[in-house]
């Protein structure tokens, strides 16, 4: 449960499927790695792509990434695949 290790992370039921979201919004930590992993970095993550997050959110997101690989690598996946 995010909430317990993390301050900005959540998971709320009905809520982007329960997965881990940034609290306050509705932005996976999938679809913040999803972002860094085509190549957007962490300035354009928040200038550009989802402007409302704060780079100590983002950085929160890598550190949840790094705790739970699998998990966001499969949401990842799906979320390239429904995209192609």
């Amino acid at each position: 449960m995010p909430a317990t290790g993390y301050r900005y992370l959540v998971s709320l039921p009905g809520v982007r499927g329960g997965n881990a979201i940034v609290e306050g919004t509705r932005i996976g930590v999938h679809d913040v790695i999803g972002l860094l992993q085509n190549g957007e970095t962490i300035d354009t993550v928040c200038s550009t792509a989802l402007p409302a997050l704060k780079r100590a959110q983002v950085y929160e997101c890598l550190a949840y990434y790094e705790d739970h690989r699998g998990e966001i690598d499969v949401l990842v996946a799906r979320q390239m695949a429904a995209a192609a």
